[in-house]
């Protein structure tokens, strides 16, 4: 990590999470981040759900929430970035403190309750969007509202002519009830829903469906059979944790989801799971826990064809990125993959 870096996150963590957050965007738009530029090579460039990226390493949602660093961010190393979530009508979310660094335990518990500006201001900033970078949305659905899986729908219709991909986010534990849109029957409907809106457009786009990491072996099945039977193009795995199970923090009793190093294992057996479920015929991303090469290795090993972070950045900051591609471009080469497609799923068995 630069020295500059280091000590801006040092001043950021002095602040209020959400406060320090706010700067490190202010801090994007100043340009005062890394910038490598694109970080590839011919082992890190990855085919996913029809997109053709630098690498597999990718920035989660929640970052940006409503498109404001979309340039910046597309230099700092990340291979795509996905933005949101976004609601049809802007939101205040849940009311502050409603971001907690827990920094024994190198993670952090949020509930935010998609918090944002609403698809009419980031339609507008996808507008403005790099072309050479692969972005997505992740959609949500306003917490007070009559049709929820048409919330859904009716964000990705206003956005999609700016997207390379959107994400149904159905897996965050901040909004009552949105997980019980992860119930068969009704994760059926509203992809059905979704993917008929997406197939309507001038272009359609992939669709990835995200899910959390608490679920039965029978809901991970049940997922399986949905997502193959409506034909989503990847599914991201997981979304943040309800589970405290070993923190040391502080805060570790505040209520909200939990992200970071105490979700890699968990996540990753999930991702494992999902991969067997599937048989590796539906790609999946790997998400929870990322802080190094070595663990976005373990999750592409364990089933995943490509990776986002978040929480990592907060205490490696936004060069983490980098280094992490840079870093699996050796674990490649040093077991004699070709590329990231070849090592997929090598050692799932490890994980289930």
């Amino acid at each position: 990590m630069k020295l500059t870096e280091k000590l801006g996150l040092a001043v950021l963590h002095k602040m209020d999470p959400e406060a320090a957050h706010g700067m490190s965007i202010k801090a994007l738009k100043a340009g005062l981040a890394p910038m490598p530029g694109p970080v590839t090579s011919p082992r890190l460039k990855t085919h996913v759900a029809g997109l053709d990226l630098p690498n597999p390493v990718g920035l989660a949602a929640g970052f940006d929430k409503n498109g404001e660093v979309l340039t910046p961010l597309s230099r700092t190393g990340f291979g795509f970035i996905e933005v949101g979530a976004v609601t049809p009508r802007p939101q205040p979310g849940n009311p502050k403190p409603r971001l907690f660094r827990l920094t024994e335990d190198k993670a952090a518990i949020n509930r935010f309750g998609f918090n944002n500006e609403g698809m009419e201001v980031m339609a507008r900033r996808l507008a403005d969007r790099p072309k050479n970078a692969i972005i997505g949305l992740n959609l949500g659905a306003n917490k007070d509202s009559d049709d929820r899986p048409g919330d859904f729908a009716k964000v990705l219709a206003h956005c999609a002519e700016h997207l390379d991909f959107a994400t149904v986010n159905v897996s965050s534990p901040n909004t009552e009830k949105l997980r019980d849109l992860q119930g068969k029957a009704a994760l059926g409907a509203l992809l059905g829903g979704v993917i008929e809106t997406r197939n309507g457009l001038s272009r359609p786009l992939p669709i990835f469906l995200k899910i959390a990491p608490d679920l039965t072996e029978a809901e991970l099945q049940d997922i399986a059979d949905v997502a193959k039977e409506t034909g989503v193009d990847a599914v991201i795995a997981t979304n943040t944790t309800l589970s405290r199970d070993g923190l040391r923090s502080g805060h570790k009793g505040q209520t909200g989801g939990l992200s970071g190093a105490p979700l890699f294992d968990k996540s990753t057996r999930v991702l494992a799971q999902l991969s067997q479920l599937t048989e590796g015929k539906i790609p999946l991303i790997g998400v929870g826990g990322i802080s190094s090469a070595e663990q976005a290795y373990a999750k592409i090993c364990a089933g995943a064809s490509a990776v986002q972070l978040y929480t990592a950045l907060v205490y490696g900051g936004i060069s983490l990125a980098a280094d992490i591609a840079q870093g699996l471009d050796k674990l490649l080469e040093r077991d004699g993959f070709n590329n990231v497609a070849q090592a997929v799923g090598s050692k799932r068995k490890d994980w289930l």
